[in-house]
């Protein structure tokens, strides 16, 4: 047996959908082996088959797309001082 891989990256698990779609793998198996590997932190079995759906409609791009909306007020520095806020407790 193997040890599961804890906390991947999201573009690491679109990968896998997009290295076994051209192989013929199915969506349902594509998904149980996800949840072979990354066990509870797997994606879903509609999230597989949407991306399998972006894939065949010529998607390349694994990683998350730039979108519209509210920025991130979370910064570099901001991490910073709440660390250090923590380790002066």
């Amino acid at each position: 047996m193997f040890k599961s891989i804890a906390d991947p990256a999201d573009c690491e698990m679109r990968s896998v959908v997009r290295f076994l779609n051209p192989k013929k793998v199915k969506p349902t198996e594509i998904q149980l082996q996800h949840v072979e590997i990354y066990g509870e932190n797997a994606m879903t079995d509609g999230m597989v088959r949407k991306r399998v759906r972006q894939f065949n409609d010529g998607r390349t791009n694994v990683h998350d797309e730039a979108r519209s909306g509210r920025p991130s007020v979370v910064s570099d520095g901001l991490v910073a001082k709440v660390n250090e806020k923590i380790r002066e407790n």
